[in-house]
């Protein structure tokens, strides 16, 4: 991958509401408040059909985090699912970075994030309601946190509920985990939607 999208350790996640839209969509920043990329759901007109009669948590998605140009860094999409579903994360070729695999635990989810020979990497456990979650390596040490806390000269942009901070501790080095548990995190708000 030549770009460095996701050399970053910080990205702010600013959803864009549109009321007559099916597809999500959401900016993303970086900790300078620059636009580096937005994160797109992809549907066929028959998804968005789909989407009218039968319970979102059944249904594919395709989510697409693009850089600031629109090129595609990476996918996150799943299958038709009827239970805790699974989520691939993929290259822009298609190649496997990761899976992630969604348990639920009384208001609190639960993100367990593998890399493509099925090894646990990464846990991303927190609470829904407050919206704090901590990310967790593979031996349990914190590596990183999604929240609503804003540092600086962002917290005049971002003050709206609808807004999060993904940050990876800078010492995390593994670049393809890297990107598997960010792509991850950056999309938790869009994946627990669609689960919703």
């Amino acid at each position: 991958m030549s770009s460095n999208f996701f050399d970053a350790n910080s990205f702010f996640i600013d959803e864009k509401v549109n009321m007559f839209k099916f597809e999500n969509q959401y900016n993303v920043f970086n900790d300078k408040g620059e636009n580096v990329g937005a994160i797109k759901q992809k549907l066929t007109a028959g998804q968005k059909a789909l989407r009218l009669i039968l319970n979102k948590p059944m249904l594919p998605f395709l989510l697409e985090i693009q850089n600031a140009e629109g090129g595609v860094e990476a996918t996150i999409s799943r299958g038709w699912t009827f239970w805790m579903s699974k989520i691939t994360i993929a290259d822009p070729k298609g190649t496997v970075l990761g899976t992630i695999k969604q348990k639920f635990k009384f208001f609190k989810p639960t993100f367990q994030i593998y890399n493509p020979s099925e090894v646990l990497i990464a846990e991303i456990t927190g609470d829904w309601k407050a919206w704090n979650f901590t990310i967790q390596d593979a031996k349990g040490a914190q590596i990183g946190v999604i929240s609503k806390k804003w540092a600086g000269a962002l917290k005049e942009i971002f003050t709206t509920a609808d807004k999060y901070n993904v940050m990876v501790s800078p010492d995390y080095l593994d670049r393809e985990s890297k990107i598997a548990i960010l792509a991850g995190a950056i999309t938790i708000d869009m994946v627990l939607k669609e689960s919703k």
